[in-house]
């Protein structure tokens, strides 16, 4: 509910502060004294449209905030949560109007965009008066409203489920049409690309493995015949191993005699001849790999020819052809079980389609149910508001083909003012002291459905009389047994029915010409006396403050 409503420099108000409390709040005084100034500045701080020309005269900028104390699991706490706004504590809204037509918007003092703030000011506070009947105007709002009255929201959500595995289901069957039919206009471009590449067969890898082995085979000629000669050389009958090894064996018929002298010399030519050998074993290999069959290197040259012609023909790299393969494979595959995963699908959403209908015809019906029992109870309250020729239609217009998440019926609240005239929509047909009174009845019956937890209503009682004038007391006063209620009035009958009572007048501003609006709380005397002169007018008597302290008693008993 709405805690605190502090305003500063807007229009004739240069500082206020109103503490606000549950029930029913009323503003009072005269014509002009500053109620409509009040309520602007109010809309502006839930989102309103900014105006330049409401910050005082000779200021820069105005200022209003406005804090509410809301549940933790309140709709305006997650839009909050969702802008990754702080909602601890209140929720404290704030606005800055300047001069220039420029707005700043905050919630609990972080800046957001107006858009944010109006979201957050819609969840909890409902401004209704003659011109505002916001409620009332926009047809898919009526929809919610009597979902809401007639407890609908299990099948609301069935629907809205189902038709999410429609959208679902008809997106994943377009889905796969158009890869289908894609697929089908390069149908013999695949299948020929197909036949080709596993003809082909082409290996990861592969082309840089045939060209590491061309390049080995063609410098092969060319480094043959220095290998043979270095071979021949360590290894041939002319080569130093057979002379080594005759020293050796000369030397350790010697080495008894002189050891010492001999034997490092013989482990020396051993070591040379190791050397040899192990020269000749990789010599003797590496002759061995230039050893080739010509017939190999054309076989290598030819298939890397095809793998390169194959690479530019598809434009992808030798290395992705086996991939490119593969994938042209599914998409055959794709076409050969099109048509069959395409009926699977039809069927899947032909299902999810005969769901939405089921769970939206019986949302309707549950819908027409809860209409009548709407149209009933708003009949009801009618009467005592000089309403009582007058009837509420909920109108239901139900088109199978019209569908969203929320079902196929499309909701309007009508109106029939006079016997023998033609319904229509309310907006239309009421005027706009019978809207404000409709809207009033509507909100009595909807009071524990789900209202915003404020609701302001701006003198609904103008142009009444005093039997109607009481029943719209009565009526507000039901509302503020369960949410907050703040009413503009000139009807001392619903005046006297307020927990809380607020005075504006302008007051002259010591050493200055001009005046500023101000507000004052008004204690039990203070009430009687602004009832009485509601009541009398310009001249209080005592026969209007008798009068005025039986409303007052009448309607605390």
């Amino acid at each position: 509910m709405l805690v605190q409503l502090a305003i500063r420099d807007i229009v004739l108000i240069d500082k206020l502060e109103l503490n606000f409390r549950e029930g029913l709040s009323v503003l009072t005084g005269e014509t002009g004294a500053g109620k409509s100034i009040l309520l602007d500045a109010f809309a502006l701080a839930l989102g309103g449209r900014g105006d330049g020309r409401l910050v005082r005269h000779g200021e820069s900028q105005g200022s209003i905030t406005a804090a509410f104390d809301a549940p933790l699991d309140h709709p305006a706490r997650l839009i909050a949560a969702e802008s990754e706004i702080d909602t601890e504590g209140d929720l404290i809204l704030r606005r800055t109007q300047m001069a220039d037509g420029r707005t700043r918007a905050f919630v609990n003092d972080q800046p957001v965009g107006v858009q944010v703030l109006r979201a957050i000011g819609a969840a909890l506070v409902e401004i209704h008066g003659q011109h505002d009947d916001r409620a009332l105007a926009d047809p898919t709002t009526h929809r919610a409203i009597l979902d809401a009255f007639g407890g609908l929201q299990g099948p609301l959500a069935a629907v809205g489920a189902t038709a999410k595995r429609v959208r679902a289901a008809r997106t994943t069957l377009s889905e796969q049409r158009a890869r289908v039919e894609a697929a089908r206009k390069e149908s013999d471009f695949l299948r020929h690309a197909v036949d080709e590449l596993e003809t082909l067969d082409p290996q990861p890898g592969e082309e840089a493995t045939l060209a590491e082995r061309r390049t080995v085979m063609q410098q092969s000629e060319k480094v043959a015949r220095e290998l043979n000669e270095a071979l021949e050389a360590v290894g041939g009958p002319n080569s130093g191993s057979a002379h080594l090894s005759s020293a050796i064996r000369k030397l350790e018929r010697r080495a008894a005699q002189l050891p010492a002298l001999v034997d490092p010399c013989i482990a020396a030519l051993d070591a040379a001849l190791v050397a040899l050998d192990e020269a000749r074993s990789v010599l003797d290999a590496a002759v061995s790999e230039t050893e080739f069959d010509p017939r190999e290197l054309e076989r290598v040259e030819e298939r890397l020819f095809a793998l390169r012609a194959a690479s530019r023909k598809y434009t992808v790299p030798a290395d992705d052809l086996a991939a490119l393969r593969e994938r042209y494979v599914a998409d055959v595959a794709a076409i050969d079980a099109g048509e069959e995963s395409l009926a699977g699908l039809e069927s899947v959403l032909s299902e999810a389609e005969a769901a939405y209908a089921k769970a939206a015809a019986k949302l309707s019906e549950g819908r027409k149910r809860a209409a009548k029992a709407l149209d009933a109870a708003v009949k009801a309250e009618l009467p005592p508001l000089k309403l009582e020729r007058a009837r509420f239609i909920t109108e239901i217009a139900t088109d199978p083909e019209s569908r969203d998440g929320a079902g196929i019926d499309r909701v309007e609240f009508w109106a029939q003012t006079n016997p023998g005239t033609r319904p229509g929509p309310m907006m239309k047909v009421a005027s706009g002291g019978e809207l404000s009174r409709f809207m009033l009845a509507l909100k009595v019956v909807l009071a524990d459905k789900g209202s915003a937890p404020t609701l302001i209503f701006d003198e609904i009682d103008t142009g009444v009389g005093g039997a109607v004038a009481d029943a719209i007391g009565a009526r507000l006063a039901r509302l503020a047994e369960t949410v907050q209620v703040v009413a503009v009035t000139h009807a001392p009958q619903v005046a006297a029915r307020a927990q809380t009572h607020f005075l504006i007048a302008k007051d002259p501003v010591k050493g200055s010409d001009r005046v500023a609006t101000r507000v004052a709380s008004l204690p039990v005397e203070a009430r009687r006396e602004e009832i009485a002169r509601m009541l009398a007018g310009a001249t209080v008597t005592d026969e209007a403050r008798a009068a005025a302290a039986r409303l007052l008693q009448s309607a605390s008993a």
